[in-house]
C-alpha cells in the first residue's frame, strides 16, 4: 500500500542512518522546521507539516528573513512528521550524508493552497511573517517573504 513516503524510504538504509523511518500521520498539524544540512553542499531544508507528512524543499541559500528576497527552493521527497525533531549525523555513504541541525521551527497558518502556490504565515524563533512558495517548473520553486502589511489606526 502506497503511503506517500516510498521515495523517502527507498533512499535510506535505516539500519545505518539515525533518521526516523516514520509513517504518514493521521493527526492534522501545522508545524514547520528549517534544518541546516551540511551535506556535499551546505543548504537548508524547509519543511511544512501537511497531509500527514513534511512537504520538503532544499533551499541552497536559506529561507529569506527579509522581505523582497527571492530564493530557489527545490522540492524533495516528503519526509515523515517525526523528522521535524531530527538532528544528527547521517553517516558517510548514506543519502544526504552530513550534519543536520535544527535552524528554526514553529507553527504556520496556511493562507492559500493552489496548484503550484502556497501562501502561509510563519511563527518561528527566527522566521516570522507571510511567505509564498511559487512553483516555476519541474521541482523548482521560489520562496519569498512578503512585506509586512501596513495597518491604519
Amino acid at each position: 500500500m502506497l503511503d506517500g513516503l516510498e521515495d523517502y524510504r527507498a533512499k535510506r538504509n535505516f539500519s545505518s542512518t539515525p533518521e526516523p523511518a516514520g509513517q504518514v500521520s493521521k493527526a492534522p498539524g501545522s508545524r514547520f522546521v528549517v534544518q541546516k544540512h551540511q551535506a556535499s553542499h551546505l543548504h537548508y531544508d524547509f519543511r511544512l507539516e501537511m497531509d500527514g507528512v513534511l512537504k520538503s524543499w532544499a533551499v541552497p541559500k536559506g529561507v529569506p528573513e527579509a522581505s523582497g528576497i527571492r530564493r530557489l527552493a527545490i522540492q524533495t521527497e516528503d519526509h515523515p512528521v517525526g523528522y521535524i525533531d531530527f538532528e544528527g549525523i547521517i553517516p558517510e555513504g548514506e543519502y544526504g550524508a552530513g550534519v543536520v541541525e535544527i535552524w528554526d521551527k514553529g507553527t504556520y497558518e496556511l493562507l492559500e493552497r493552489a496548484p503550484g502556490r502556497l501562501e502561509f504565515n510563519l511563527h518561528g524563533k527566527r522566521l516570522n511573517g507571510e511567505y509564498v512558495l511559487i512553483k516555476t517548473g519541474g521541482k523548482n520553486w521560489i520562496i519569498l517573504k512578503r512585506k509586512a502589511k501596513e495597518t491604519s489606526a
